[in-house]
């Protein structure tokens, strides 16, 4: 008998502003996994473009594969049909590496029967994904903070994102090729799902050009001032009670959402960001909330109640006026989900 497993995994928008490698948000734009163990020959389809079909390679199935031979399986069980269907943009900060980590681990514990809690899947996704930001609001949704434990990172968990996750991801494939894969350390990451009122919407401006997250990750600076940290700590206290208010205050929520940390750091790699985060105010923009690079960018998030459109046409006007012809984008008006991740099984019938 054949059965089917559909994965549905949310988009997610990191930093949420002061939050830096802290906070995240669950997103109505999904990556979809439909994995289905049956008498025909195994196959690997991948209907987004610019992805890897084979299953080595492909961060999904490879995460997968991680994880299977953490429990003694070196492979999927045969047959196995896998097909990948993601809306979720690539390389916009909208977390969809983190994402397909969450898939890849949903579709190991859905194949090889291996009844994780989330927690232990959390476990899983931080030795492929380091910051738990994306991964943990991607598998528990809603918003979420989070924090990782500190632990030996010897064969435990990669440095970064970015180039030094990739390196990990080979490292895991080379261990797991050659038997010798480690289980990751229990209870490495931890979260907390904070309120956020119904009323509030995303407005999410797409550029047309992806930003690599090791690449915005390095325009970073190597220490802060002490009064720029406070700055943050200071907004982001104020941020994880403000945005659960069942009536949203815009000008709390607004200066809630300011960053000296990151955002300031990375304005020259998105053309039109300092003007859009220093002209565009509850006051002059009914409506909006709150306004911040969506994780590492380039995609802009607008937190608000009402005139999404109005908001988007602004923010894209912004981007439009650029120079040397401007920058294209998208807009997508999306919901902060509750749900996070989640795979639901339909068995076939009898063969």
């Amino acid at each position: 008998m054949s059965v089917t497993f559909d994965i549905n995994v949310p988009a997610t928008s990191a930093n949420i502003g002061p939050g830096f490698d802290v906070m995240g948000l669950s997103l109505s734009l999904y990556l979809t996994v439909r994995a289905t163990v049956q008498a025909t020959q195994a196959e690997f389809g991948e209907n987004s473009s610019g992805l890897s079909l084979d299953p080595t390679k492909n961060l999904i199935t490879r995460t997968a594969l991680y994880v299977l031979s953490c429990h003694g399986a070196r492979d999927f069980p045969h047959p196995t049909h896998v097909v990948v269907n993601n809306r979720i943009p690539l390389g916009r900060g909208l977390g969809s590496s983190g994402a397909a980590v969450v898939a890849g681990v949903l579709l190991a514990d859905a194949v090889g029967e291996l009844q994780l809690t989330k927690q232990r899947m959390l476990d899983y996704c931080l030795m492929i994904e380091h910051h738990p930001d994306n991964v943990a609001a991607a598998l528990v949704g809603g918003f979420v903070a989070s924090y990782l434990i500190e632990v030996d990172r010897s064969g435990n968990i990669p440095e970064s994102e970015g180039d030094a996750s990739q390196q990990r991801q080979r490292e895991l494939e080379a261990q797991r090729q050659n038997s010798e894969i480690k289980l990751p350390p229990a209870n490495i990451g931890h979260y907390v799902q904070l309120g956020c009122s119904s009323k509030i919407k995303a407005v999410t401006i797409i550029p047309q050009f992806e930003l690599a997250t090791s690449k915005a990750r390095a325009a970073l600076p190597g220490s802060y001032e002490i009064k720029d940290v406070v700055f943050n700590l200071q907004r982001l206290a104020v941020l994880t009670t403000a945005l659960g208010r069942e009536t949203p205050d815009p000008w709390l929520i607004y200066r809630a959402m300011e960053d000296k940390v990151h955002q300031p750091y990375r304005k020259h790699l998105i053309p039109g960001l300092p003007e859009i985060l220093a002209t565009l105010n509850p006051d002059n923009t009914p409506g909006l909330l709150g306004i911040c690079l969506s994780g590492a960018g380039p995609t802009i998030l607008a937190l608000a109640v009402d005139n999404f459109d109005q908001i988007a046409d602004k923010i894209r006007k912004v981007f439009a006026s650029q120079p040397d012809g401007g920058i294209d984008t998208h807009y997508k008006l999306l919901d902060i989900v509750s749900e996070g991740a989640s795979c639901v099984k339909t068995p076939g019938p009898a063969l």
